[in-house]
């Protein structure tokens, strides 16, 4: 008997929520249908990738976000002159509250594409994923009895050395819900805590979201999740194993039926493979050129808001 379509579990989830769901008011007001404690996994050998195929998924864009990420950096500014747009309506929303200026959003991006300034004031987004990341703060008390800013903590590296030294260690972990900053950020990690584990020469994976958009984000996430874990893999010299996704609050936007219903009666489609066409000298120093996707021909794209 043939396997299912690794998509298919995807797709179970949507429609298990959307049948089943509570329904709930959330933060944004748009209301959902929610599941609680959910779980998806993912073969990675063999190139293989969570690529959803019964809708498009823009890779290049979760990649270069993923990227991004990985410098640290927390303005939209560098995503903004790459063409990404996922992460605009918050600081848009933001600007728009504090100064009563009702701009479009097109308008506002594009003034922090050409304006350094500007963007330096309005395209910050707080200590979100990448400053957790890569430089989570840390502090020491002075003689005096306060405390000033230590040296960061780079989470990113450190699991990369703990794996190469160490690889048996339950602490191969890489969180991003730092409580003393979560007031800062424009959004809380919703992907939140990452934890790896070696087996033979297979590294797997495993994905806690606090809080997931199945209908727009989970797709996104599950890429982003395989590519940090086929990097990471790379740079250990371990093969990619499992990749093991668990949601907290699952759910799906009212306003997105129309999608739901689309994507559901559609059928997946081939099995597309991820290449990295080359091994960078660190973790750090992967560009967008390094990734190349085959067979992947998926369903064309469904548009739906995004929920601020």
């Amino acid at each position: 008997m043939p396997q299912p379509h690794y998509e298919q579990q995807y797709l179970d989830l949507m429609r298990r929520i959307w049948r089943e769901g509570d329904e709930r008011k959330d933060r944004t007001g748009v209301g959902t249908r929610s599941v609680f404690g959910a779980m998806l996994r993912f073969d990675l050998s063999g190139g293989a990738m969570p690529l959803i195929t019964t809708k498009r998924v823009y890779w290049k864009t979760a990649t270069r976000e993923l990227l991004w990420f990985l410098t640290g950096d927390t303005n939209i500014r560098p995503l903004v002159l790459q063409g990404v747009k996922i992460w605009n309506e918050w600081p848009h929303a933001r600007y728009v509250k504090e100064t009563g200026d009702a701009i479009a959003l097109e308008d506002f991006v594009q003034r922090i594409a050409d304006d350094e300034a500007f963007a330096q004031r309005w395209g910050e987004l707080g200590p979100v994923y990448g400053k957790q990341w890569v430089d989570w703060p840390t502090y020491n008390r002075r003689e005096d009895g306060l405390y000033e800013p230590g040296e960061g903590v780079n989470q990113i590296a450190e699991v990369v050395e703990s794996l190469r030294n160490s690889p048996g260690s339950r602490r191969h972990i890489i969180e991003g819900w730092n409580v003393a900053e979560l007031d800062r950020m424009a959004l809380p990690p919703c992907h939140k805590t990452y934890q790896f584990h070696v087996a033979g020469d297979r590294l797997n994976c495993l994905l806690y979201q606090r809080s997931c958009d199945v209908a727009l984000g989970l797709p996104f996430n599950l890429w982003s999740a395989a590519l940090l874990q086929r990097m990471i893999a790379q740079q250990v010299d371990l093969e990619p194993g499992e990749l093991v996704w668990m949601g907290g609050d699952t759910h799906l936007y009212l306003n997105h039926e129309h999608l739901i219903r689309e994507q559901l009666s559609r059928e997946p489609q081939g099995h597309p493979r991820l290449e990295i066409v080359r091994r960078p000298p660190s973790i750090f120093d992967y560009t967008i050129e390094d990734f190349a996707v085959h067979d992947y021909a998926p369903h064309g794209p469904i548009k739906a808001p995004v929920a601020v």
